[in-house]
């Protein structure tokens, strides 16, 4: 199955850059190249992209926006976007993850790490590097408010789901969860599936927004 991806970005060079790097994997086929949000939503409909490698700082519609629109417009429910960050000095990534995208990328990223991301979005995990997470998540998460439906939604789930996402949100992996909790890999996942489902958000990274959101974590913890 050949992975349909979508380029938002205002810089021409940077797309160009990205499309040649995917043009070395025979499993993915970059179907349309966007300069702005507006232009990105418009595209989203029309080639409807199985992964949307979105920049955050465009002209007019921003990358948060665009985003927000793609993720909860019923003809495009099935896109996972990406962002696209400096890291260090955007300040709007966790705002992007909570309107919706999957995950992000520096624009340094690595040839194969970038194919290696595309192709596990669009299989429908999250792209959340341990470490990286946490320190992009403990970055912004204290600029928001917390959300008290937000704890009254973590009621829902058990003492070893509660406790798993606690974990997910530290930035850990299923494996190093698994390890801390005693139990298989395979396990792990499964509370954190059934956690997602439980609170009905949409992926791992909602997971872990969520967590913040209602103080389980605390940036620092």
């Amino acid at each position: 199955m050949t992975i349909k991806v979508l380029l938002a970005d205002d810089q021409a060079l940077v797309r160009a850059g990205f499309r040649s790097l995917l043009a070395r994997s025979r499993d993915i086929t970059v179907v349309g190249e966007a300069q702005d949000g507006d232009e990105a939503v418009r595209l989203a409909v029309s080639t409807r992209p199985d992964v949307i490698l979105m920049d955050i700082r465009m002209p007019g519609t921003d990358g948060i926006t665009a985003t927000r629109r793609i993720v909860t417009n019923p003809t495009t429910l099935g896109c996972r976007v990406i962002i696209l960050t400096t890291f260090d000095t955007d300040e709007h990534v966790f705002a992007a993850l909570r309107a919706g995208a999957s995950g992000f990328l520096t624009k340094e990223v690595e040839p194969a790490e970038l194919r290696r991301a595309v192709a596990a979005v669009a299989g429908g995990d999250a792209l959340l590097s341990p470490g990286v997470t946490r320190r992009v998540i403990e970055q912004f998460a204290h600029r928001q408010d917390l959300t008290p439906s937000a704890g009254q939604r973590l009621s829902a789930l058990t003492s070893r789901e509660l406790e798993t996402v606690k974990l997910v949100a530290l930035g850990l992996s299923n494996n190093e969860i698994a390890e801390r909790l005693v139990i298989s890999p395979l396990t792990a996942k499964t509370h954190i599936t059934r956690a997602i489902a439980k609170l009905d958000v949409r992926d791992r990274v909602q997971l872990v927004i969520l967590a913040y959101e209602s103080g389980l974590i605390r940036p620092g913890a």
